[in-house]
């Protein structure tokens, strides 16, 4: 088995023992995507420093450094996002955000006499091969493609979806091709002709398909969401034969067991589940990994099932007769940016660049519970009004709301790859509000954990929000020194607030007086305001002022 990590390492180990064998080095930044070549004997791995590397697995020592894929500063701009090996294991082909798909000679580690195939114009986000080779499909952007890998030429564009391609995989025979995008289709497309088939509009799913795989006979397709389902299609008339729901977070991976007879998928719910295919019911779930399982795998006798984690840094081995864990493969500290008490002031939480949030009790200073599942930093944290729930979101756009005293996954996820600063909930916990790196402001249902609606308005990411007490209106605060109110229920900001009444120039006493006479109303008062009660103590009054005070009492 081999695990890629954003160590910058790739490791292989022994899957009956569960030892590792080779640590490869030699990437600079993430390593994003591993695969074997059809005999076993050479491994491929692609890192964000825009190379492909080949291994002799019998050794650990690199055979090959391929390099094409333009990026720079180790970012994904020139990454290589999916890598596949010919069937008969002579090419390997990468997939880059650079749009450009390579094919590349195993032996020599050069170029394939077809270079490059351009023709894509945003990220390739993932590659395959028809069973005899001839054939490559690519998805990028909102177009499949297919080529002709004999020459290198173009064969088909495969258009029609509305949103970026994330997966693309052929049938058993090779005559079609399916491709799930992020507008919630499956579509699947005449190999020959390059046409979709008509009946084949694969709608179900209510969010983003995240993975799709053919049973072995070619029969029925599987594809998993982020609507939490996992979902069987008929491939010849496109009737959506069978639903699977437990999964209680996105769906990101799905594979069919070598006799058809079984499926697995996995979740950002920490869980792999095991499905009977015939009857769609449950046959197990395999509870281990702490948030963000990947990806899973049938060994292929059948008897085992590899499942990859994210946070929790885990390679995990299932015995699928039993459901019993065989070995974990295992590793992780960093800054803490945010902590937060719960409102009985005996819990503690904490969340850190390590991506982990923690509970503590305040009392003991014992760690109650690790709460692990965020890919990247975590800046904020917040408790619902009643303690019950903590909601942490991150740095790369994932919300997710635990039970504060089990610690249990309530919801995940994502708001359109924001980057997350800031978070509260109404006075009611029926709203949660965000702050984004990227300037909007969000607000969700926590009930159903759909985003309502977003403000925009600020001009840099907003590093902080609240409600008032009455919950009707949001302030936000930005780092470009501004604080704008909202109007919960609409799209648009308040009056803009003018703190200096007397216009001199200046925010002083002067002012404040006048703002006392205009605002300095109770709760319950006719006329009175909670968007100027900025510290919720029911009167607006010298505390509400001096928060104004601290933020505009500045000369000019």
């Amino acid at each position: 088995m081999a695990s890629a990590g954003s160590d910058a390492t790739v490791r292989l180990w022994n899957a009956a023992t569960g030892q590792e064998l080779h640590t490869l080095t030699g990437h600079v930044g993430k390593v994003g995507a591993v695969v074997f070549s059809p005999d076993g004997l050479t491994l491929a791995s692609a890192g964000s420093d825009s190379t492909v590397r080949v291994w002799d697995l019998a050794t650990g020592e690199e055979q090959h450094t391929l390099t094409g894929h333009v990026g720079e500063d180790l970012s994904y701009i020139g990454m290589a996002r999916s890598l596949v090996f010919s069937p008969d294991g002579l090419t390997l082909t990468s997939a880059g955000s650079d749009s450009t798909v390579r094919m590349w000679d195993v032996a020599t580690g050069k170029k394939k006499s077809t270079l490059t195939l351009t023709g894509h114009t945003r990220a390739v986000r993932s590659v395959a091969f028809s069973p005899d080779g001839s054939t490559l499909a690519s998805g990028g952007g909102r177009t499949s493609r297919l080529w002709d890998v004999a020459t290198g030429q173009e064969k088909h564009a495969l258009t029609g979806h509305s949103w970026f391609v994330r997966s693309v995989a052929f049938s058993p025979d090779g005559t079609t091709v399916s491709t799930a995008d992020w507008d919630n289709k499956v579509r699947v497309w005449d190999v020959e002709t390059g046409q979709k088939q008509n009946t084949l509009t694969l709608a179900g799913h209510t969010r983003t398909v995240r993975s799709v795989a053919f049973s072995p006979d070619g029969s029925t397709l599987a594809s998993g969401g982020t609507d939490l389902t996992v979902r069987l299609w008929d491939v010849a008339t496109g009737q959506d034969l069978r639903t699977f729901t437990g999964h209680t977070a996105s769906v990101r991976s799905v594979a069919f067991s070598p006799d058809g007879k079984t499926l697995a998928s996995s979740s950002f719910d920490g869980t792999v589940r095991v499905w009977d295919v015939a009857t769609g019911h449950e046959k197990d779930t395999l509870e281990g990994h702490s948030r963000f399982v990947w990806s899973v795998a049938f060994s292929p006798d059948g008897e085992t099932l590899a499942s990859a984690g994210g946070t929790d840094l885990t390679v995990r081995l299932w015995d699928v007769g039993t459901g019993q864990e065989q070995h974990v493969l295992t590793g992780h500290a960093a800054i803490v940016y945010s902590v937060a008490f719960s409102p009985d002031a005996r819990t503690l939480a904490s969340s850190s660049q390590d991506g982990t949030v923690r509970l503590w009790d305040v009392a003991t200073g014992n760690e109650k519970n690790t709460l692990e599942g965020h890919s990247r930093w975590i800046y904020s944290l917040a408790f619902s009004p009643d303690g019950t729930t903590l909601a942490g979101p991150d740095g790369d756009g994932t919300m997710r709301v635990w039970n504060a005293a089990t610690g249990q996954l309530m919801r995940t996820h994502t708001a359109y790859k924001e980057s997350f600063l800031s978070v509260a909930f109404s006075p009611d916990g029926a709203t949660l509000a965000t702050g984004s790196l990227r300037n909007p402001v969000w607000l969700w249902d926590m009930a159903t954990g759909q985003d309502i609606r977003s403000f925009t308005g600020h001009t840099f990411p907003v590093s902080s929000v609240v409600f008032s007490p009455d919950g009707k209106t949001l302030a936000s605060g930005s780092y470009d020194g501004t604080i704008l109110l909202w109007d919960v229920s609409s799209r648009e900001a308040l009056q803009p607030l003018v703190v200096d009444f007397d216009g001199d120039g200046d925010v002083g006493f002067s002012d404040y007086l006048q703002f006392a006479a205009k605002y300095g109303l109770s709760w319950g008062d006719a006329g009175y305001d909670a968007r100027f009660d900025l510290d919720g103590d029911g009167t607006v009054s010298y505390g509400d002022w001096t928060i104004f005070r601290r933020s505009f009492g500045r000369g000019g």
